[in-house]
């Protein structure tokens, strides 16, 4: 059996990918940077400890770094560049979480903008108050591959529905997928496409408190 004490011990990190989307834009939780050799913000991220288990990890690092609790992640890739943090070797095991506005509220949000169409790939950049925010380590190529991610299993999967509220309209239904996508979409062939899919029901109610005609509010089906 290998002696464990002969190989060189990597740094694990856990970085949480935030999600979520407000007035049409994809936004993301960042987190300024301390002042140290790694400029920019970046996504919520701690070390792993020797004696904590990863999910613990993410519920630490959800709790003194953004103030959030009890919410649900899903593990995006693992990332491991030579190159990838200065300080040293450090791999990091990322961590997706998909939110409506409301749980996020109050906290530093940046919008994501790509520069490629559909899932072709490639980084992300971020900007707050339309200017560009600088992203530190390779968070620009991961929060990239998250929008990859969501563009892949939109179409498919109800990945949408978790960016919404318990009950919510065909408008705002509408508003995630173009957030997502990076492109207007037609309405009547998007909410018919979207109706034929079977995954949503109307409640009977609708939305309150608006100028114009109030929508219906629908919800996922179980």
């Amino acid at each position: 059996m290998p002696n464990l004490d002969t190989y060189a011990k990597p740094s694990v990190a856990v970085d949480l990918a935030i999600v979520t989307v407000i007035d049409g834009q994809l936004k993301a939780v960042l987190v300024e940077r301390p002042d140290d050799d790694v400029p920019g913000c970046a996504m919520p991220g701690g070390f792993v400890r020797i004696d904590e288990p990863m999910e613990q990890t993410v519920e630490r690092v959800l709790a003194e770094k953004v103030d959030l609790r009890h919410v649900h992640f899903e593990q995006l890739a693992s990332y491991g560049a030579l190159d990838r943090d200065p300080r040293g070797r450090v791999i990091s095991i990322v961590y997706l979480a998909l939110c409506p506005a409301r749980v996020l509220e109050g906290r530093k949000l940046a919008t994501l903008h790509v520069d490629w169409e559909g899932e072709t790939g490639g980084p992300a950049r971020a900007s707050q108050d339309g200017k560009t925010v600088a992203l530190a380590f390779d968070h620009a190529e991961i929060l990239g591959d998250v929008v990859k991610r969501l563009r892949g299993k939109l179409e498919y999967s109800r990945v949408g529905f978790a960016l919404l509220p318990d009950r919510f309209t065909l408008r705002e239904v509408q508003e995630v997928h173009e957030a997502i996508l990076g492109k207007e979409l037609k309405k009547p062939p998007f909410r018919r496409k979207l109706l034929d899919r079977g995954m949503i029901a109307p409640t009977g109610k609708f939305e309150t408190g608006t100028a114009y005609r109030p929508a219906e509010l629908y919800k996922v089906k179980s």
